[in-house]
């Protein structure tokens, strides 16, 4: 799955620069990443007050504004490497200063993309000649991960005999429920990254004509702390992150990496018996379907984002019986009229749409004509709540669940419940396909 937050890109152009002392250890790192962080979000807290104020005084949303720098064209977004690739390339440099005490300022290893990439290192450490450590910083580019600027270190060991074995240290995940890529008791480094760790250490090896193989344990200092901002507790992977990358390479605002991130959750929730799961836009739908099925478990809950009708198809895929959605009228109301895609940019509402859901529903002349000439979906929901037209609502949920069995070819039940911003349900529907 993908772990994702927008507060680590704070200043990457300063860190991409920031030199690091061969003996800087972990720990230093982390702490000193701390305290800088701490005074980047201050200073840009404050540098975005200024900003805003300066473009816009008035103090109007800025959605009915043009931008000062609208003219401007947008920089190329750069792309990053994956806690997988970081991974196997602070694995050949540990595997690199064990064998012949050589502190590498960078080593270059094989990306799945389909090329070569050339990643620094850091923190080297020799513990005798049994054990050696190295690590690298990932950059995530300009894709919003919580892994950007993490430090993550391998530790390699000799082993009795030929080969190359691999866990997770601190701060790397313990799977602990079924259906993920890796088994359970294992850590949580994908079969992807394995592969390359293996691939990096194995080259070390031959290169080197060692007869004797090495133990690879990958840690994450951070690990533990970034893994509570992501999905992995739902999802069983307990005690840090995941090791993850198919491809090596991280794309900016990647939906590759959201929808995979969506599949392993149908994945974990089929796996542990739910019949049912519950999918939602995000945060606020999903704590509000918490409250309202609090009798299933954690991992029945699912934030697919915009991706219902590719939802809907793992669903299917996976076994499960029963799709509960839960959300605003706007977003499903796309649903509704057809759209399996609900970005607005794929799907604007149609207001004619809901006009005639209106007329279905008893409204008068009237409203279903101030219906048709809304701005909004939430000035819909106003007029219809007003109207104390509950009807409007569940015909809207119906049209939905009828949408949704259609581009599947039916197979499930499959269940709508439209909710306000407070909570308040609006209308429900079920139908079996």
């Amino acid at each position: 799955m993908t772990e994702e937050t927008a507060d680590n890109r704070a200043d990457q152009n300063r860190r991409k620069t920031e030199v690091r002392h061969d003996n800087e250890s972990a720990a230093e790192y982390t702490a000193k990443r701390e305290s800088e962080k701490n005074a980047e979000y201050a200073a840009k807290r404050e540098s975005e007050h200024v900003v805003e104020y300066a473009a816009n005084p008035s103090g109007i949303s800025s959605s009915h504004c043009a931008s000062p720098a609208s003219s401007t064209p947008a920089a190329p977004l750069r792309r990053g490497y994956t806690t997988g690739a970081c991974a196997a390339a602070a694995a050949k440099g540990a595997a690199l200063l064990l064998i012949t005490g050589d502190r590498l300022p960078a080593v270059e290893i094989d990306i799945p993309a389909g090329f070569r990439h050339s990643f620094e290192l850091t923190g080297w450490q020799r513990e005798g000649a049994d054990s050696a450590v190295c690590a690298t910083v990932k950059d995530a580019g300009d894709d919003p991960d919580a892994t950007h600027q993490v430090w993550i270190e391998a530790t390699v060991s000799w082993l009795d005999h030929p080969g190359v074995e691999i866990d997770g240290g601190r701060g790397v995940g313990r799977v602990t429920k079924p259906g993920l890529p890796v088994p359970v008791g294992a850590a949580a480094i994908n079969p992807v990254p394995r592969r390359m760790i293996l691939e990096a250490v194995s080259g070390v090896l031959e290169e080197h004509g060692a007869a004797r193989g090495l133990r690879v344990v990958i840690s994450v200092p951070e690990g533990e702390a970034i893994a509570l901002r992501t999905l992995n507790p739902r999802l069983g992977i307990l005690g840090g992150i995941s090791i993850l990358g198919t491809r090596g390479v991280v794309t900016p605002f990647s939906t590759e990496a959201y929808k995979a991130s969506v599949v392993q959750a149908i994945s974990v929730a089929a796996a542990t018996g739910n019949g049912q799961i519950i999918l939602t836009t995000g945060g606020s739908s999903e704590k509000y379907a918490m409250v309202m099925f609090a009798g299933l478990p954690e991992e029945a809950f699912i934030q697919m984002g915009e991706y219902v009708g590719f939802s809907l198809e793992h669903a299917k895929a996976y076994g499960i019986k029963k799709v509960t959605f839960v959300g605003m009228a706007g977003k499903f109301s796309k649903v509704a009229q057809g759209a399996m895609l609900i970005h607005s940019k794929n799907a604007p509402v149609d207001f004619g749409f809901l006009a005639a859901v209106a007329a279905e529903a008893g409204a008068d002349h009237k409203q279903v004509k101030e219906i048709a000439a809304a701005n909004t979906a939430s000035q819909v929901v106003d007029m219809m709540t007003e109207a104390g037209n509950s009807a409007f609502f569940e015909s809207l949920c119906r049209h939905a669940c009828e949408q949704s069995l259609k581009h599947m070819n039916g197979g499930m039940v499959v269940e709508m419940v439209l909710m306000t911003m407070k909570g308040r349900v609006l209308g429900r529907a079920e139908i079996r396909g």
